[in-house]
This record gives C-alpha cells, structure tokens and sequence, in this order.
C-alpha cells in the first residue's frame, strides 16, 4: 500500500511540473483567437465586395 500511494505522489508531481499540457492549450486558444479574426475580416470584407460587385454590376448593364 505504501508503494502504491508513493507511485502517486510522484505521478501528480510530475504532472504539476509538467507544462506541455499547458502550452498545447495556450497554443490552441491563440489559433482559435486567429480563425475568430479571420472569420471576423473575411465576412466583412465580403458584404464590402458584394456591394461593390453589385454597384458594377447594375452600371455594367445595357440601356
């Protein structure tokens, strides 16, 4: 019992040390905060062009 409850302690240990984890969830929050810009820029950028396709569009068409 008492090598069991070492083997423990020693495994949460490391896991308290260990940062990979961590740095894998900093990583994905900031590639989630990029896709969420993008997104944010694409859509936007989209309504503008389609405005302005339109615009040309109608002066394009013939009398």
């Amino acid at each position: 019992m008492l090598t069991m409850t070492r083997d423990i302690a020693t495994y949460a240990g490391a896991a308290l040390t260990c940062k990979r984890g961590a740095t894998a969830i900093e990583y994905g929050l900031i590639a989630a905060g990029i896709a969420v810009a993008i997104i944010t820029v694409v859509s936007t950028l989209g309504g503008y062009l389609s405005t302005d396709f339109g615009t040309v569009a109608t002066a394009l068409k013939p009398s």
